[in-house]
């Protein structure tokens, strides 16, 4: 019996069809009268009493995750014992832990996940990251320093005689900008000679996406959000440009990989067999990869909204205002996690760590103001993170079931958030009328600070000198009508006379 599903079998018998196990992870019931088939095990629903296993947790034998909850387990199944003994024999896994380099876990009596632990060897436990955020909503230096890290982590282990079962780039998470290693049952003993057979993988998820920004100036973003697994070698192959290809590293890596490719995975395998790849060449290939990587720089040019700080319209009087005034909310309302929602060059998202906020998740669209965050937070070594998000295109819930990947709504929400010079473009240049951006805004938190800018403001004027001015409900006095509708006006302050206005709001109770 597998316990796990016993929920599922139950509700076979209640629909008086026969139970049919599918794969490892999945059932279905199956009518006899129609053939018809049923899928009862959505990712996000496989659930004993309170235990819930994570969506995206079904894709590796070795073992799965959980929440009790508030608390995230993970089991590791029979068919992984003795390569978690073997890896745990060292002191590896502790050093990297006490080094920040992977996400804690304790191990703790079985008992704890009720029947889901009845057929497990062993059960860990670790805490609860503040968000999950996944490669297609990182900005090119947080995918660079993600690969850089995984690269120091497989010479680490492989120094150590352990060796990463993948190269999965959903394994990295951000504490800050700082990368730490999630997956704990990624580590198996090395054995002499083999080949390194993430090497596709690495590629695809890292290597690739980089190349593609930073070798033709278009950002991989979307275009990795549209395939999970990646970007594919043969695909970026025909699209670098000429000189490119004329590169060593591109033409050993890229042409020739994706020439391979091609290939009949037996003709491939067959190669493969004719020799080991000594612990050298392991070792000097991933150095290699590294270096070049290192090397790399973002593509996309240094953008308008990049030099916000330097160009602004605030004078001295005005942004000094703007900085009391977010301090003082962040101060009075000391917010857990923050989301500063346009972050632009992370100037707010510091000043809100300093005042107290506990973590701060920053989103923004341009490439450039992001690339400056990623230096301020770096600098800084705070819980701040800058993230890539089209508010209007936000991540959605794709994957297997449409569960395995969460949508940004799904995953987290902030206990407060900022909203400042965001108004203005969601709706002059997205058209998005100011009662759904109204109504967006207080979904999201039951708190925030958001700042209104008058069609008098320069920002404004530019949208506008290139579209026809249809937005004549655009004005102050209805964007304040509509907030205090829905909200609790807390406090607002005017930067200028006539000009941009902040607000703090609450829910009202």
């Amino acid at each position: 019996m597998i316990r796990p599903f016993s929920k599922f079998a139950a509700e076979c018998q209640k629909q008086g069809a026969p139970e049919r196990r599918t794969g490892a992870y999945t059932r279905v019931c199956e009518d006899s009268s129609t053939g018809a088939t049923q899928l009862l095990t959505a990712a996000a629903e496989f659930r004993t009493g309170s235990i819930k296993r994570d969506a995206a947790s079904f894709r590796d034998p070795a073992g799965h995750v959980y929440w009790q909850n508030d608390h995230v387990y993970r089991t590791v199944m029979p068919i992984f014992a003795s390569a978690f003994d073997e890896v745990r024999q060292s002191n590896a896994i502790e050093n990297w832990m006490s080094n920040g380099i992977l996400w804690p876990e304790q191990r703790v009596d079985k008992n704890e996940l009720g029947e889901v632990g009845y057929e497990a060897y062993a059960v860990l436990k670790h805490p609860v990251l503040p968000l999950i955020t996944y490669p297609y909503e990182w900005p090119f230096p947080l995918l660079k320093e993600a690969a850089l890290f995984h690269l120091d982590l497989m010479l680490d282990a492989l120094s150590k005689n352990i060796m990463l079962n993948d190269a999965s780039a959903f394994n990295i998470q951000f504490n800050g900008v700082k990368p730490v290693f999630i997956d704990h049952l990624a580590f198996r003993p090395y054995v002499e000679g083999e080949f390194w057979q993430a090497h596709k993988q690495f590629f695809e998820q890292f290597i690739n996406p980089l190349l593609l920004q930073a070798y033709t100036g278009i950002a991989f973003q979307e275009w990795y959000r549209g395939k999970l697994s990646g970007i594919a070698t043969g695909d970026l192959a025909k699209i670098l440009p000429f000189k490119r290809k004329l590169n060593w590293r591109v033409g050993c890596h890229i042409l020739l990989q994706a020439y391979f490719d091609k290939q009949t995975i037996s003709a491939v395998s067959k190669k493969k067999a004719q020799r080991a790849m000594p612990r050298t060449g392991l070792e000097s290939l991933w150095r290699s990869l590294r270096r070049w990587i290192a090397t790399l720089e973002d593509g996309i040019s240094i953008t308008h909204w990049q030099a916000y700080r330097d160009t602004h319209s605030y004078d001295e009087a005005a942004l000094s205002a703007k900085k009391t005034f977010v301090r003082e909310f962040i101060s009075k309302t000391q917010p857990e996690l923050l989301w500063d929602i346009g972050c632009n060059d992370g100037l707010f998202s510091l000043i809100a760590l300093e005042a107290g906020a506990k973590r701060v998740i920053g989103f923004d669209n341009d490439h450039g103001a992001l690339a400056a965050a990623f230096n301020s937070a770096k600098a800084q070594n705070g819980a701040f993170t800058p993230l890539y998000m089209d508010l209007t295109n936000p991540t959605p819930a794709q994957g297997w079931c449409e569960n395995e990947r969460l949508s940004l709504m799904q995953r987290n929400k902030p206990t407060a958030i900022l909203a400042l010079a965001l108004v203005h473009h969601l709706a002059i240049t997205a058209n998005i009328p100011l009662p759904l951006i109204i109504d967006y805004l207080l979904s999201l938190a039951p708190r925030g600070v958001v700042e209104f800018v008058p069609k008098s403001d320069q920002k404004v004027q530019a949208m506008l000198a290139q579209r026809e001015d249809i937005f004549v409900d655009y004005h102050l006095e209805n964007f304040v009508n509509l907030l205090s509708a829905k909200a609790k006006i807390v406090s607002q302050i005017s930067l200028a006379e006539g000009g941009r206005v902040l607000i703090e709001y609450t829910h009202k109770k």
